[in-house]
Formats: structure tokens, C-alpha cells, sequence
């Protein structure tokens, strides 16, 4: 029998192989148009999609895309540009800037193929007139440590923006569009990955706003005058501008969690895909994911060891400390100690991406001496969750779990192992 150690190792780069652009891009390819066909694009996973497509398209094409650093893939004929993630610099905002001159004075008989992941958002950054990119990484700072879920985050971003919130797609009429969607966000809405750049928003600028004021953020006057003037409003369903465009979701979180629970099927370990949407606070998702698995290690519910709860989605962080953040490691931390050493449970979490927060580390992995160990190197396990250190926690355990960029992402990947006759041994 594998160690605990390496089969959560397998589910994970199972369901990181699963949303690999080169397997699921392909079958998604649309019909070749009489004109011409334009590639542009963002997210993580955008540079290895633009060489999926290359590489299976049977026409002509350009086109520009923008990735995070680091994550660029090279191509013959789509030019990859890397800019920051998660606050936006100014590589990002020329990006945006130059792929809407490329679909700008198209033709109905020309194609724009869109290719859209997780960390769009912040690399198609292109401030709304009246405010200026210091206005937007501001704001971008405040939501990630506020607290707020993503699609709190993104409705604020869409209303701040001249690209997001259906303003792509409206920019490519009267040009047919298609966009090919690599899902990270909990319920797979389009209008939520990457801050929906080619799909009609129903959301306003009031809800913008409340977002705001709900989990109080300062933001300057500039961005409060734009939100009450509602002159940041986006693309609205039955705008006749985006009559042609289509979205087509090519990997999804559920499409990960099954891959990894077919691992955990040969390996004998009987999987349950919890939720692919789960939320909340890190920390009190991992509170109740202990309680669920010591139900199952004393009470075999609702299914017995050995066996492998999955589940995805994104968790947030309310930062409040002075550690390095990162919500898989915030919500292993909180794990461990609920669980507090019980024997024969396990655990991986990790963000596909192979970032989680800010770190270029995915995660970390817990076993069940993983408080002890602390303990004896002289560290207080609550008081690192309390200062927001998950990451500095399980470095220093040797625990971090570092896949570098794996050039997709389909949000948070969660496993806890759970097999009695492991007892404490990793």
C-alpha cells in the first residue's frame, strides 16, 4: 500500500492533469470562420491554452494573451505577455489596452476565440475612465485581505473596469465570439472567471458599491463617485452587441475532484466528492471538515474507512495578522488542530495553480503528527493561524506542498485520507 504521503500527492496532480489546456481545449475547438480568426485571452491557464489551440487550429490565426509571470508558454503565433497576479501592474494594463485594439473594426465574418481562466481579473487590468491603476491595486489589496467572497471581489472589479464585465465581447461586434472557459470559481457562473470579460453582467453598480461598503473599505472619492453615478455600469443581458458570442466550459473543479477520486478508487480507497463549491472562512471550513472526518474514523458515516473525502471550491481569508496568508494553508492549519492528532486522518490542500495567496507554493499536507512535531520544534500552532501563517507553519515542518506552475487552474483542491491501520505513521 502506497503511503498516505504519496497517493494525496497522485489525486492532486491527477486533478491538475485533468484541467490540462492540451487534453480538454481540443474537443471545444469552433468551426473555422470565412475571415479572420483573433486569439486573445487571460488567466493562469491562458498561455498553455493559446498553445492547445495553436497547435489543433486548421486556419490562419493571431492574436495576444496575458498570463501570470512566469507561467508564458512559447508560441508561433499568438504572443504571450506575463503580468502580475493577484494586485495588477502596468504590463497588464498595456495588455488590455492592445487586446482591445486587436478586436477592434472586425468584420461578421471574422472569429474571436477568447481563451479565459482563473487570474483574469487581475491580468486584464484596465481601469474604467476617471480612474487610474494605483486606484485599482488598492482596492485589489483591500478585497484580498478583506474577507470578501470571490464573486463579491469580482462584481467590484467588473464595475471598475473598461475590459471586464462583458466589454470584450461588446468590443468584438459585430464579430461572432467564442470563449473557451477553464473554471476556478465556486458554480462555474462565466461571469465570475476572470470577471466575465465577454458575457453580460446582471449585476450594478449598486451592488458594487455595497460590496464596499459592507466589508469597509476606503477607496478614493473617484471610485465612490463612479459607482453612484453609475457610470460604470457594464454589459447587460439582451445587449445586441454580444448576440453572437457563446461560451463553452472546458474544465471544471467537478471534472478534477472525479479524476482524483478515480485514483483513490484504485488505490482502494473509497472516495466522496463533498461539494466543488465550497466557501466560507478557511479556518471554519477546516473546523468542519475535521468534524466530518472523525465522524467517519469513530463512526464509519457516512461511509467507512478507508476512504477519501474530495472537495473544491474557494475559501477566503479575513487577514488580520502579520503571517505570510495563503487560504489552503489557513484551512490545513485550522484542520490539524481540531483534529489534534487523531489517528489515521490525512490531509492535502492545495490550489491547482500552484499559488496559494501570494506564495509560490500550492499547499501544504497534514498527517496526523503534525502537532507534535510543531510542539517539539518549539511552535505554537494557534498562534501561528492567528497571525495568518499557514505557509511559514508547514515550511517549517518540511510539510509545503510546491508543484510550480502547473499552467492551469481550477481553484482549490481539498483531500482528507482517512484509514485506520495507518494509525500515526506518514
Amino acid at each position: 500500500m502506497s503511503s498516505a504521503r504519496a497517493l494525496l500527492r497522485r489525486m492532486f496532480d491527477a486533478a491538475v492533469s485533468a484541467a490540462q489546456p492540451a487534453h480538454c481545449l481540443p474537443p471545444h475547438l469552433p468551426e473555422v470562420p470565412k475571415g479572420r480568426t483573433i486569439v486573445v485571452g487571460a488567466g493562469k491557464a491562458s498561455a498553455a491554452m493559446a498553445k492547445a489551440f495553436e497547435d489543433h487550429w486548421p486556419g490562419a490565426l493571431s492574436g495576444l494573451v496575458v498570463t501570470r509571470y512566469g507561467y508564458a508558454v512559447p508560441c508561433k503565433r499568438i504572443e504571450i505577455v506575463e503580468a502580475a497576479h493577484p494586485v495588477p501592474d502596468t504590463a497588464g494594463m498595456a495588455a488590455a489596452r492592445r487586446i482591445l485594439e486587436l478586436v477592434s473594426g472586425l468584420s461578421a465574418d471574422d472569429l474571436v476565440v477568447c481563451l479565459i481562466s482563473g487570474g483574469g481579473s487581475a491580468l486584464l487590468a484596465l481601469p474604467a475612465d476617471g480612474l487610474t491603476l494605483d486606484d485599482k491595486q488598492n482596492v485589489s489589496r483591500a478585497l484580498l485581505k478583506s474577507g470578501a467572497t470571490i464573486s463579491e471581489m469580482n462584481c467590484v472589479r467588473r464595475h471598475l473596469s473598461a475590459i471586464k464585465g462583458g466589454r470584450l465581447g461588446a468590443a468584438c461586434h459585430p464579430a461572432r465570439v467564442v470563449t473557451l472557459l477553464i473554471s476556478d470559481v465556486p458554480g462555474d457562473d462565466p461571469i465570475n472567471i476572470a470577471s466575465g470579460p465577454t458575457v453580460a453582467d446582471p449585476t450594478t453598480c449598486a451592488d458594487a458599491l455595497d460590496v464596499i461598503r459592507r466589508y469597509g473599505i476606503e477607496v478614493p472619492v473617484a471610485i465612490t463617485e463612479l459607482l453612484e453615478s453609475a457610470a460604470g455600469e457594464t454589459v447587460k443581458p439582451g445587449d445586441p452587441r454580444l448576440a453572437r458570442a457563446e461560451t463553452r466550459m472546458i474544465a471544471t473543479p467537478q471534472m478534477a475532484l472525479e479524476a482524483a477520486a478515480a485514483v483513490a478508487n484504485e488505490a482502494g480507497y473509497a472516495p466522496s466528492i463533498l461539494g466543488d463549491a465550497i466557501e466560507g472562512e478557511a479556518r471554519e471550513v477546516g473546523k468542519v471538515m475535521a468534524g466530518v472526518a472523525q465522524q467517519v474514523a469513530l463512526h464509519a458515516q457516512p461511509l467507512g474507512p478507508p476512504c477519501v473525502l474530495l472537495s473544491g471550491g474557494e475559501t477566503t481569508v479575513t487577514v488580520r495578522g502579520n503571517g505570510r496568508g495563503g487560504r489552503n494553508v489557513e484551512f490545513l492549519l485550522s484542520l490539524a488542530i481540531a483534529l489534534d492528532g487523531h489517528p489515521g486522518i490525512f490531509a492535502l490542500a492545495g490550489d491547482t495553480d500552484g499559488v496559494d495567496g501570494q506564495e509560490e507554493i500550492a499547499g501544504a499536507i497534514v498527517t496526523p503528527d503534525t502537532l507534535a512535531r510543531a510542539r517539539a520544534k518549539g511552535m505554537r500552532p494557534r498562534a501561528a493561524l492567528a497571525d495568518n501563517d499557514g505557509h511559514g507553519f508547514f515550511g517549517a515542518l518540511g510539510d509545503s506542498l510546491i508543484s510550480g506552475p502547473t499552467l492551469t487552474n481550477v481553484n482549490d483542491f481539498r483531500a482528507i485520507l482517512i484509514d485506520a491501520s495507518m494509525g500515526s505513521n506518514p
